[in-house]
């Protein structure tokens, strides 16, 4: 798909007055996050790439995302949201057991890990997942729809949706602190959004064939 902000860089705002200190440094630092050694195992390590690429793939054309590096910081530090299902084991516990029980999954439908599988194939893990109907012996006491719904999906929309590369490519403006936005009726933007590139009709089709 084409990048309707193709000259956009939402990190151009750094050191202008859409940004203040605060907005700085708290960027700055998840930019520069690397992923925690010796958090998880390297098959465990190996599902939640899988899981990354196939859920939050990065936008072609843009710089690379700290996403793993963010979810690995929250399972490193057993970070909770303030509330979970009681069901449910704390950050790091429930990211352990999901992953192992995701790659026995993986691995009794198919015989092949979860990282090793084609899109198809971790798609259809995926849906069971979310849907609660696996079969692997390791979802007895981790229940597969509210680990999907409460730390799989959140976890790693949240810190993929969090990155300034994604910001970018769909056009927003990120952080206004202390600037603000003011245009917030529908079809407006303040001078210093984004603009969307508008596409070229194909030469030589007709007009209901433009892309």
């Amino acid at each position: 798909m084409d990048d309707p902000f193709p000259a956009y860089d939402v990190l151009a705002k750094r050191d202008t007055p859409s940004w203040n200190e605060q907005t700085r440094e708290v960027v700055d630092r998840r930019l520069a996050l690397a992923i925690a050694d010796s958090v998880l195992s390297a098959t465990q390590l190996a599902t939640l790439r899988a899981l990354e690429a196939r859920m939050c793939p990065h936008p072609p054309g843009r710089p690379a995302t700290t996403t793993l590096a963010m979810v690995m910081h929250k399972i490193a530090k057993d970070q909770g949201d303030g509330h979970r299902p009681e069901c449910l084991p704390r950050t790091a516990e429930c990211w352990h057991r999901g992953l192992d029980a995701i790659e026995a999954e993986a691995r009794l439908r198919t015989s092949r890990g979860f990282a090793q599988l084609d899109a198809d194939q971790a798609d259809q893990i995926l849906r069971a997942v979310e849907s609660g109907e696996v079969r692997a012996e390791l979802w007895q006491d981790l229940p597969a729809d509210l680990f999907w719904k409460w730390r799989l999906l959140p976890d790693l929309v949240s810190a993929h949706w969090a990155q300034p590369s994604l910001w970018s490519a769909m056009g927003f403006g990120g952080p206004a602190s202390p600037r603000g936005y003011v245009r917030l009726s529908e079809n407006r933007r303040d001078p210093w959004e984004a603009v969307e590139e508008r596409r070229r009709p194909l030469r030589g089709l007709p007009r209901h064939h433009e892309r």
